[in-house]
């Protein structure tokens, strides 16, 4: 029959029969249920339909019935995700779970020679075997598959170009849109000013590029004011090291167990896809705490699979974490303690003239847009523009330069540009977002000279401290 509980009924008589069965008579039996999560649902007993809850004491009683565990039977249950099954059989002490990691290099390898065993594998791609094996981590053997059978059976070589193309959409399928699998095309090389923040992520990134895994740092936290370039730094970065670097987007749902679920899976994918690095935007928002209340509990069952996995030291190196924003002070200090996002990097207003005129060059690279020589403008500090706020005065001129059907930029463009630009007048919100970053801060030369001078004072971040509370109570109030 195809009715589950039928089968069940006759599969539980089959049980019964061969436990009867003389010793010499007895078969061996091995019971598999695929897609076992629609079986046995997760849900506590008040959702539970009749059916379902009646299938999950059959199977506890199959697990907890001495004489099943006396002859060589077995009942396998296989799903895609761990928390979809019922907790009374995962959590069960009858029960052992197993998990499946994704395939390894030495796996991977082996599939693609059996996979390709009648082709040649040179006409196939632009990589060798254990090339194609060393750069398809983070996919199944069954992506594999597509893979090779589409570039058997359609004549288009697995290049490069198209391999990475594969990949990203292949990964990103896999996550169920839960990450975006992006390829920084920018070093380090691109950011202005931070100089001391540049300098340690150039070194951290030459270490890891040379395989000195040791010596990384399990994560990052970088924080400052709104407009400091905080994701541009972070992918960058990652383009330093040429690895390939993954935003993480908003995993929760409103269905019961399912946001777990979500996370068990990007994390799989994760572990066997580094080294990567992994940015978390709005981190003090996306992460959750332990203490979040009227969600039966999902935020601290997330935070807490978040940062067990964040303080695993066998994965240093491989997974880079990057956690961005505006209000460290708002994030649990599990997640920013040494072991963790072990290196707070704050980031600042351009607040030098030579600062400002890098920025204002590189915006219009960004923008492909030319800039005449000498044109930037003259700009006071005291205007405490961003790094998004420069850009904005940049595409302003770029549109009055079009307007006059010019291409390149002149000097009377920017300073127009820069005249009619009105910045955010939220000078509390900044300044609270900028101590909040000192305030932060893990190494004394990531800070600019003035703040450094006053972290030093022996009072001073006791005072800052109190300044911060103050603007918090008038923002609030």
């Amino acid at each position: 029959p195809t009715d589950p509980d039928q089968v069940l009924t006759l599969l539980d008589r089959l049980v019964e029969r061969s436990l009867v069965d003389s010793p010499a008579d007895r078969k061996s039996i091995a019971v598999l249920f695929e897609y076992a999560q629609y079986l046995a649902p997760e849900g506590d007993l008040l959702s539970l339909a009749r059916s379902h809850a009646s299938r999950v004491v059959r199977m506890l009683r199959w697990a907890q019935n001495p004489l099943i565990k006396r002859v060589n039977m077995a009942f396998c249950l296989i799903a895609d995700r761990l928390n979809e099954l019922n907790e009374r059989l995962v959590q069960s002490s009858h029960v052992a779970v197993i998990e499946i990691p994704l395939p390894d290099q030495q796996e991977r390898r082996l599939f693609c020679q059996w996979a390709t065993r009648d082709n040649e594998f040179s006409e196939l791609a632009d990589f060798s075997i254990d090339q194609l094996a060393d750069v398809s981590n983070g996919l199944t053997l069954m992506n594999l598959n597509v893979l090779l059978s589409q570039a058997m059976h359609t004549e288009r070589r697995v290049d490069n170009s198209r391999f990475r193309e594969l990949k990203k959409g292949i990964i990103e399928r896999e996550c169920q849109g839960l990450v975006e699998f992006i390829e920084p095309t920018n070093n380090l090389n691109m950011v202005v000013g931070h100089v001391e923040a540049k300098k340690r992520l150039e070194e951290d990134a030459l270490w890891i590029s040379r395989g000195k895994l040791d010596a990384a740092p399990m994560g990052y936290l970088i924080c400052g004011p709104v407009g400091t370039g905080k994701t541009f730094l972070a992918e960058c970065y990652a383009g330093s090291i040429g690895i390939p670097c993954v935003i993480l987007k908003n995993f929760r749902s409103k269905y019961v167990g399912e946001t777990e679920g979500n996370l068990q899976k990007v994390l799989s994918v994760l572990r066997s896809l580094g080294p990567v690095v992994v940015i978390i935007d709005e981190a003090d928002a996306a992460l959750g705490t332990r203490q979040a209340e009227g969600d039966s509990g999902t935020s601290a069952r997330v935070f807490s699979m978040i940062a067990r996995q964040m303080g695993d030291t066998r994965y240093r190196g491989k997974i880079i974490w990057m956690l961005l924003t505006s209000r460290p002070e708002l994030l649990p200090i599990d997640l920013k303690r040494q072991g963790r996002a072990e290196v707070h990097i704050p980031l600042f207003y351009p607040m030098e003239e030579g600062e400002l005129r890098s920025m204002f060059e590189v915006m219009a690279k960004k923008n492909k847009t030319a800039l005449a020589e000498g044109t930037t403008p003259p700009v006071s500090p005291e205007r405490r523009l961003t790094g998004a706020d420069i850009e904005s005065i940049v595409l302003g001129a770029k549109r009055r330069a079009r307007a006059d059907g010019r291409n390149e930029l002149t000097s009377a463009d920017l300073e127009f540009a820069s005249n009619e630009f009105i910045p955010s007048s939220q000078g509390l919100h900044k300044e609270l977002q900028e101590m909040a970053a000192v305030l932060e801060c893990t190494q004394m030369s990531f800070l600019p000279t003035h703040w450094r001078e006053k972290v030093a004072d022996p009072d001073g971040r006791m005072r800052l401290q109190e300044r911060m509370a103050a603007v918090r109570q008038i923002l609030e109030e």
